[in-house]
Parts: C-alpha cells; sequence; structure tokens
C-alpha cells in the first residue's frame, strides 16, 4: 500500500515537469538486466524485469507477463505481448529526471506511467514455468547481438 501511495504521489508530481529525453542506447543501457517498476497514468501498478534475451518477465498489476518481449527502437523502448499472430506492440519514449522515469507513447506523446529502475530483479520476476523466446523478433535485426541491442 505503501508502494502505491508513493508511486501515485510521483505520477502525480512528476507529471508537470520535464526530464532529459533518452537516447535509445541510454535506455537499454538504464533497463536492460534491470527491473521497471512504476504506475500507469491511469492508476494501475506494473513491474517488469528487462532479461538481456529481450523477453519482459512480470506484470502489468492485473496480469502475468506471458511471451513479452522488449527491445530498443531509434530512441525508443518497444513491448511486444502475446504469441506473433495475436501479438500487441506498445513504444514508448524516456525521459529521466531524477531517478524517475515518464514513460510517453512514441506516436502521440502522451504520459502513460511514471516509473523507477529496480536494480536486477529483486522481485524474481520469472516466467512460471512457461518458457518463451523473442527469437521471431531477432529474426528482424539488420545485425547480431541481442534483442534488447538490435537497434
Amino acid at each position: 500500500m505503501k508502494r502505491l501511495a508513493f508511486l501515485s504521489f510521483l505520477l502525480l508530481a512528476g507529471a508537470a515537469q520535464a526530464g532529459d529525453k533518452l537516447s535509445g542506447e541510454a535506455i537499454r543501457q538504464a533497463f536492460q538486466g534491470n527491473t521497471v517498476a512504476g504506475t500507469y497514468t491511469h492508476g494501475g501498478l506494473f513491474s517488469e524485469y528487462h532479461a538481456p534475451d529481450g523477453r519482459a518477465l512480470g506484470d502489468n498489476g492485473l496480469t502475468l507477463n506471458v511471451d513479452a518481449c522488449w527491445n530498443i527502437d531509434g530512441d525508443a523502448v518497444c513491448y511486444h505481448y502475446g504469441p506473433r499472430k495475436d501479438r500487441r506492440t506498445y513504444c514508448f519514449t524516456v525521459e529521466k529526471e531524477g531517478e524517475e522515469y515518464r514513460l510517453s507513447v512514441r506516436d502521440d506523446g502522451r504520459l502513460n506511467a511514471i516509473a523507477r529502475i529496480l536494480k536486477g530483479n529483486p522481485d524474481q520476476h520469472d516466467d512460471g514455468g512457461k518458457r518463451w523466446s523473442c527469437d521471431d523478433l531477432l529474426a528482424h535485426r539488420s545485425a547480431p547481438g541481442r534483442l534488447a541491442n538490435r537497434w
């Protein structure tokens, strides 16, 4: 409950402030191998570990991630949820202000969430025994490397 109150405060307090827009490489360095946890503008919580293999492990506050991947596309972080035929993709630009990260919808600039980076995987997010791969997304890369490094 304290976490929810704190994250809600961050969302309200930080919504009007502008931070430094991060490059794709800066987003990758901040997110890869760490957990991004925060509050959506509608009030829901999320927490996702950004695995170096491109998987996004964790939850959106209501649903555990299954078949979820992340990557860097230009100067945005993109999340891909669901199997290839039904995949939903969401891309966000990221601004940093102190310890706070603001994720805004890439297409229209609308603020979607306020988050913090938690070092490593402190919540022990895993795949729940339902292992998935982000290999089909890797096939689109132009150079060797991990999914998160691809663009």
